[in-house]
């Protein structure tokens, strides 16, 4: 089974709720991707939230898009904010990003985000959400979720 951002909020409401806001916080995030090397590369990036996926949009031909075409293995990571806050925790998102090609499910896309055209458009299906902060001022907090496993949560001193 795929697990997509909708599976994911049903075994982990909320969980994925604390993720979303994450993301939401801010515009611009950072994708990881793998280079023809073997090699990261990590750009800026936006992302949506919608219809039960999360979805990764970008400009046509770019690097990113090239890469995720080539393999579609990703990370990504919410934008941190500023200073050292991190105001609701470190979320990391991995997965597989697969092209949408459908002129149909891109066009509800493009009407709902209304990006630039043309674009490349990323249905993701999710292998793990981790999310780090600092609890009380004396704990690291780190929340692990994989697809069929219970969310795992780790405090250290």
């Amino acid at each position: 089974m795929a697990w997509n951002w909708a599976a994911f909020s049903a075994a982990e409401p909320e969980f994925a709720k604390t993720a979303e806001e994450r993301f939401g916080a801010f515009t611009h995030h950072v994708l990881a991707t793998l280079r023809q090397d073997g090699s990261p590369r990590t750009t800026g990036l936006e992302v949506r939230f919608l219809k039960g996926e999360l979805w990764l949009g970008m400009m046509p031909d770019s690097l990113k898009a090239l890469d995720l075409r080539r393999d579609p293995r990703f990370a990504l990571q919410a934008n941190p904010g500023e200073g050292q806050t991190m105001g609701g925790g470190d979320v990391r998102i991995a997965g597989r990003a697969l092209e949408v090609e459908d002129p149909a499910a891109k066009a509800a896309y493009g009407e709902e985000v209304e990006p630039p055209e043309p674009f490349h458009l990323f249905r993701t299906e999710l292998t793990e959400v981790v999310r780090t902060y600092v609890e009380d001022d004396k704990y690291l907090v780190v929340q692990v979720w994989k697809p069929g496993e219970p969310l795992r949560t780790v405090k250290r001193t």
